[in-house]
């Protein structure tokens, strides 16, 4: 059975593949081991620490990501792997505790930046203003 999910983040889009396989985990087509900086690895990996390595062994994950950041490709990939062995595994309880443990797992966090608007340097700043 082969299972497809995505997650997003800011602009990250990660859409994840799983299937019944001997544990390997890619993203981008690259072994996640070898995924830089090692934070980011550790984030992509949250949803295996929650359920248990042992559950790791029993699929194949592919997960390719596109836009954003380092770290928002590596929060769209987690939430894109979880959500994935949920469906793929169809386990109520890991749901819960993926829930638990943290809602973003399972959901997308929809908070976009806010885009840059004329008479200032950013979003919400102004230029300065001199009276002399």
């Amino acid at each position: 059975m082969v299972t497809n999910t995505s997650g997003k983040k800011k602009t990250a889009v990660a859409r994840a593949t799983v299937r019944d396989g001997e544990g390997r985990v890619r993203i981008n087509s690259q072994p996640v081991e070898l995924v830089e900086p090692e934070q980011a690895r550790l984030k992509m990996l949250e949803p295996f620490r929650i359920a248990g390595e042992e559950l790791r062994d029993g699929v194949d994950i592919d997960v390719s990501v596109e836009g954003g950041g380092f770290s928002g490709q590596a929060d769209a990939a987690r939430t894109a792997i979880a959500r994935g062995i949920v469906q793929h595994l169809g386990d109520a309880e890991l749901r819960d505790a993926y829930m638990n443990f943290d809602r973003t797992l399972l959901v997308n966090d929809v908070r976009q930046s806010e885009p840059k608007k004329w008479g200032g340097p950013g979003a919400r700043a102004r230029y300065q203003k001199s009276y002399r």
